[in-house]
């Protein structure tokens, strides 16, 4: 049989398809080495970072509890995983510090816990009426400030590339902590809040592992349903303390403290324990999907 040159055009798509099948095989071969042994878990604010408060707790304490909480449950039953803490007590940590540990320990999990919040609005209302020189009877009025106490629920975050128009409550109040740091300019490349340029440059420092993240995401939300929680879904924010993170990573709010029903729940023992147990359920379920 003649044997017949191959043309340019065969030799590229023979060499192509290598190295697609090389490709192909050396990352099938980590997936199957690939093992969630170091997990981080961030309590949310802290120190001076405390504003955020119901009735009678605050957001960094409820979250501390839990993560603490949280940690103890993974250490006694997932052996193999070794837990990473932020902060195990009432401290102030810069945002990207937190990020930098995950990254830094080449951490396979970041959690960061929070509790919501709902924002305070300005309320005009008439407190009673007075009468003016010529005798006309006129309303007094008065200013109250307060914030909605009936929305509960539990949501789940992880690092999206966002836009402007979407820069909500929950975005404000998350990065807000950013602004309580020494040169936090340098520490956020020269980050603005009044600039919508920097909200950009905020939203493009997007996670890479996007897909593992809203996986985990989901997760967390489905055992928050299991056990009756309302579910307020798996949302992509532009939030600081995921953007550089090298591994999947999600901030997840366990309920609202402004709200009294939900903000009892998350200091009772019986809520603290059914929240960490739910976290301890959704981490287990991941890492049996991912490890091969």
């Amino acid at each position: 049989m003649k044997n017949i040159p191959l043309t340019r055009a065969k030799r590229i798509l023979i060499l192509l398809i290598s190295c697609f099948l090389i490709f192909i095989s050396e990352n099938q071969a980590i997936a199957q080495e690939y093992k969630i042994k170091t997990i981080v878990l961030d309590a949310g604010h802290g120190g001076k970072d405390g504003s955020t408060r119901g009735a009678y707790s605050t957001e960094k304490d409820v979250a501390l509890r839990t993560a603490l909480r949280l940690g103890k449950l993974i250490e006694e039953n997932m052996k193999d995983v070794k837990v990473v803490y932020t902060r195990t007590e009432d401290v102030f940590i810069p945002l990207y510090e937190r990020i930098g540990l995950a990254n830094q320990v080449k951490a396979d999990l970041f959690i960061s816990i929070h509790c919501n919040d709902m924002p305070v609005y300005t309320q005009r209302y008439i407190s009673g009426y007075t009468r003016n020189k010529k005798g006309k009877k006129v309303p007094v009025y008065k200013t109250r400030h307060a914030k909605s106490t009936s929305t509960k629920g539990t949501e789940t975050f992880v690092s999206g590339s966002g836009r402007i128009d979407e820069q909500d409550e929950a975005i404000k109040r998350e990065n807000a902590s950013m602004f309580l740091e020494d040169n936090y300019k340098e520490n956020y490349e020269g980050f603005d809040s009044n600039d919508p340029e920097s909200a950009i440059i905020l939203s493009l420092m997007k996670n890479t592992f996007r897909t593992q993240s809203l996986k985990f995401a989901k997760s967390i939300q489905d055992q928050y349903v299991s056990v009756g929680r309302v579910n307020r879904g798996v949302q992509e924010k532009s939030l600081a303390v995921l953007a550089r993170a090298g591994m999947p990573a999600v901030l997840t709010e366990i309920g609202f403290i402004s709200n009294p029903g939900e903000e009892d729940y998350m200091n009772s023992e019986s809520g603290q324990a059914e929240i960490a147990n739910c976290l301890l359920k959704a981490i287990q379920a991941y890492k049996l999907s991912v490890e091969l």
